[in-house]
């Protein structure tokens, strides 16, 4: 009987462990990658074989325990195909903490759907994804797949730390390429984390990273691609969905983009053409032209996304542009193209990465780059940018989304990179004159006009266009230093020729100055305070970055209560720094009025990460003194 009970006991653990893989169990890994990690990354291996310029396998294995419900983002089971690009093979199984097989995932369980974003009119492009469900935590899923594609214009980048709050057990990249092809990679960021190159030959490449802690998210951190490691790759000869490049240059580049891909793109009607010439007349400045033709193409069209053809990087046709008028921005930028060129007005299709956050086309390395495209129009030794997809933005503005950053304007002669716009930081100004009165119960009623001109008036523009109640949300967030805020009446005024922007306000709220006995006690600066705070970083490990510089200046007169004196007020103040100049100044004119001026400019710059704490002292000066107050007593 023991014989035969230690038997069925053996047999038991036999086959709870063939349903186990402990090297999945949570418990294996170490407490260094669980510290602020949402998710631990246990294997990522990425397998690229280029076999000829026409055919590109990748094929990817991921585990990745996820930790608590934050780190869902880091599952990451998702592929992209289209009609140049197919999914050969993708599955997933899913672990418990202890390493026990829960859940088989075969591709019939994966989502498959049009890879739309919401704006996009059509696309050809799809995708396939896990979304799984947990119904508990800490879990470990393992995911494979397979993708094949003939598309070698885009090699994807290697991110052995891809997010924040996010650890790397082992992340390893294996690349292998025919000698002919012009194989090429940039490495970038790679100090401070343990990554080794384990292969490099005139075929192959491979890196393996290994044991990187989650990194936290520090207030004004660069880009996170200047921050953590990557590595970009690319081949001199590639293809993309039908057309063959060749390109050791930007210059080489630029040709072949202009050659094959721009091509017989912008071709327009004889009527239209005509319309265009009778529409500047005799008009000479080839400026003033553009503008004529920049407004009529702003009127007539709008944007949508488009993704179908050449990956989304060919246009439309100028003609369909003009017949439907829609278009994504390659669409209209070549359209407006079409437009001007039909005045003989000379213009280029550029490229670059666009949005808030600034990001460069990589100079020293060439490669397909970039996620937008404008139009860039000589103008002696300036050049004018338009942003095409806008229907509002004044004509050569490039507000926050476009301006001072690398990008590559497509010329006759080939690719050239060039720097955008660069707003100074004494020009980006809001510049506030008004003034406010309050009664013996301390309420407040105001009136303001502010004009926000440079990189300021992309981000205040737009509230003239919100909904009233879109409207009211945002001056009270605005204004979140005034309790009991009431909007009263809002009015606006565009200047789109000399780009700015004014807002005039008229505002009230109950209860600003705060009555305590025969005393009234309130904050002089009520129009424009900080009130934010810089959080403070123990051991800080990026330098941070303040990416646009600002420049505020205020004159706001003050009537004060019937039957009050005041007590005391706050004194005069200066403040100069690395990071910035602040001034307040209060100007008595009599017993009951008072003048308070203010200015506060912010410089833009990449400071090291031992300056963090000088500068997190000097906005907590600005904060404090825009805090400061005036007692008054009652007579």
């Amino acid at each position: 009987m023991k014989f035969k009970y230690g038997c069925l006991v053996f047999l038991f653990f036999t086959t709870l462990l063939s349903a186990q893989k402990t090297e999945y169990s949570t418990l294996l890994i170490p407490d260094s990658l669980k510290q602020n990690a949402n998710a631990v990354v246990r294997l990522n291996q990425i397998d690229i074989v280029i076999s000829s310029q026409r055919n590109m396998n990748i094929k990817e294995k991921r585990v990745v325990t996820i930790l608590n419900e934050k780190g869902l983002g880091s599952i990451d089971a998702i592929e992209h195909y289209d009609k140049q690009t197919s999914v050969r093979s993708i599955d997933a199984t899913v672990f418990d903490g202890f390493g026990n097989e829960i859940k088989k995932v075969k591709r019939k369980d994966f989502r498959d759907q049009c890879a739309l974003d919401g704006v996009t009119l059509f696309s050809d492009n799809r995708l396939i994804y896990l979304n799984y469900t947990p119904t508990q935590y800490p879990f470990t899923i393992v995911y494979e797949s397979e993708v094949e594609t003939s598309t070698t214009a885009f090699i994807p980048q290697w991110f052995p730390l891809d997010n924040y709050l996010l650890s790397i057990e082992k992340s390893v990249l294996n690349v292998n390429y025919p000698a002919n092809l012009g194989f090429k990679k940039m490495e970038s960021n790679f100090s401070n984390f343990q990554i080794k190159k384990t292969v490099e030959s005139p075929t192959q490449l491979s890196y393996t990273a290994t044991n990187i802690p989650a990194q936290k998210e520090e207030d004004y951190s660069p880009s996170f691609t200047d921050v953590f490691p990557r590595v970009m790759m690319g081949l001199e000869l590639f293809h993309l969905e039908g057309v063959d490049g060749n390109a050791k240059t930007w210059k080489e580049y630029g040709q072949w983009y202009l050659d094959k891909i721009l091509n017989g793109t912008i071709e327009l009607s004889d009527e239209t053409k005509a319309k265009m010439k009778a529409l500047v007349g005799d008009e000479k400045d080839p400026i003033k032209k553009a503008k004529l033709i920049y407004n009529y193409m702003q009127e007539k069209s709008r944007y949508v996304s488009i993704q179908v053809g050449i990956g989304g990087w060919k246009p439309m046709y100028a003609n369909d542009v003009d017949r439907l008028g829609y278009g994504d921005c390659k669409a209209l930028t070549n359209y407006t193209k079409a437009l001007l060129n039909s005045v003989d007005v000379p213009s280029y299709n550029t490229l670059l990465y666009g949005g808030r956050e600034k990001r460069d086309i990589q100079s020293d390395f060439v490669s397909m780059q970039g996620n937008h495209m404008i139009l860039s129009i000589p103008n002696g030794e300036n050049t004018v940018f338009l942003e095409c997809t806008s229907q509002d933005d004044p004509f050569g503005y490039q507000g926050t989304f476009t301006d001072d950053r690398n990008v590559l304007i497509i010329k006759p002669d080939g690719g050239e990179i060039v720097r955008t716009k660069i707003y100074p930081d004494k020009g980006n100004t809001q510049v506030d004159k008004g003034s406010y009165s309050l009664d013996e119960n301390g309420n407040f009623t105001g009136t303001i006009a502010m004009v926000s001109e440079g990189s300021q008036y992309a981000r205040k523009v737009r509230v003239e266009k919100m909904q009233p109640t879109d409207k009211e949300a945002y001056y009270k967030n605005f204004w979140d230093n005034i309790s009991n805020l009431k909007i009263n009446k809002t009015a606006f005024s565009n200047d789109k020729e000399k780009i700015s922007f004014t807002e005039n306000l008229e505002i009230s709220a109950d209860n600003y100055g705060k009555n305590s006995g025969n005393k009234m006690i309130f904050v002089v600066n009520a129009f424009n305070q900080y009130t934010g705070s810089i959080k403070r970083i123990r051991n800080r490990k990026t330098p941070f970055e303040i990416e646009r510089g600002t420049n505020d200046s205020d004159e706001i007169a003050i009537s004060l209560p019937a039957g009050f004196t005041i007590e005391s007020m706050p004194q005069n103040f200066e403040l100069n720094s690395k990071f910035g100049e602040y001034k307040t100044e209060i100007i008595k004119k009599d017993d009951q009025n008072l003048i308070y001026k203010r200015t506060f400019f912010i410089k833009k710059g990449l400071y090291e990460k031992s300056e963090y704490d000088e500068f997190r002292l000097f906005m907590e000066q600005v904060s404090r003194n825009d805090n400061a107050k005036i007692i008054l007593t009652k007579i």
